[in-house]
């Protein structure tokens, strides 16, 4: 018998926490971004297919980057086509004018900017300093708004640097307000590093508030490398956070950070949010299923543990 048949995880809830997350799905692309051999276009649609069946209604579908710089998106013109009639949103990543154009024209709806808090990530990532980052995306984001998308701005490096160490609060607010000021409907902390601990985020949340952004404006992008990315969200949603990111079966990385290991599982959270009693929309035995099937695509096991430990009794989902 399976754990949903024995009504597993018993829902408990907690006070002061939100009645409903929106998960914000990265695993088809940056969850694919950093896989080394070439996913099939064919692959990342029907990937995409189910997460959407599964229930999740935000599924972030590919980035419209140089090919040179993000092998793996290279076919982003050849694959928002097979995708753009599901009745989710689809947001893709922009990283300039040129990459805006290319969204545009396929119809794209939702867009994302990617900021750096640190000088060493903006040079690595953007070959810019953050200032100079912040200057190119101005005009993206004004364009995008002119043609009614919804812009969301990444902030990476909001907790600690593999470069530059610890990274001070108000580093990251400049930035937030910057993207904020400049039109950004949503921004998203990222943990690029997965360093983070619960009082670090409470505190970075508290600051961002007394800077003027206001919590349903954040989202949280937690990586587990030191097993901290579900404390960390929980502490985020006692802040009243409820956007959070995640990566079915746990996939990504990032390929200018190599001490960046896997992004929140989003298996893994959506059996603590059902044990909290909080809604999401999605069923945990067919995201669990999907993941399943990807892992097959990849060749090699889904490092989630929910998916471990769930696996065995969805395969039939994956047929």
């Amino acid at each position: 018998m399976s754990t949903s048949e024995l009504g597993l995880p018993m829902a408990v809830p907690a006070q002061g926490l939100p009645a409903r997350v929106r998960i914000y799905e990265v695993g088809a692309r940056d969850g694919l971004q950093n896989e080394k051999a070439t996913v099939p276009t064919e692959v990342k649609a029907e990937f995409i297919r189910r997460l959407a069946d599964s229930g999740l209604t935000t599924i972030e579908a590919t980035s419209f980057v140089h090919p040179k710089w993000v092998p793996q998106l290279a076919d982003a013109e050849q694959l928002f086509p097979q995708i753009a009639g599901l009745p989710v949103a689809l947001p893709v990543l922009v990283p300039n004018e040129r990459g805006l154009e290319r969204a545009l024209a396929l119809g794209a709806r939702h867009v994302a900017v990617f900021a750096s808090a640190t000088e060493s990530f903006a040079k690595a990532n953007l070959n810019r300093t953050v200032d100079e980052s912040l200057a190119m995306f101005e005009p993206v984001v004004s364009r995008a708004k002119a043609a009614n998308l919804t812009v969301r701005g990444y902030i990476s490096m909001c907790f600690g640097d593999p470069w530059e160490g610890p990274v001070p609060v108000h580093q990251v607010v400049r930035v937030s307000r910057a993207l904020r000021d400049m039109g950004c409907d949503e921004l998203s902390l990222g943990d690029t590093i997965g360093v983070a601990t619960p009082g670090h985020v409470q505190a970075l949340l508290a600051a961002l508030n007394e800077e003027g952004v206001p919590t349903d404006a954040l989202g949280v992008h937690f990586h587990d490398t030191y097993g901290q990315a579900l404390s960390n969200t929980l502490a985020a949603l006692q802040h009243g956070v409820a956007t959070v990111d995640a990566s079915a079966g746990g996939l990504g990385g990032c390929p200018y950070a190599k001490s960046a290991t896997g992004n929140l599982a989003t298996e893994d959270l959506v059996w603590m949010l059902q044990g909290l009693g909080i809604d999401t929309g999605v069923d945990l035995g067919h995201l669990t299923a999907t993941s399943v099937w990807m892992a097959g695509q990849l060749g090699r096991p889904s490092p989630s543990r929910t998916v471990k430990a769930l696996g065995k009794t969805t395969q039939s989902h994956q047929e």
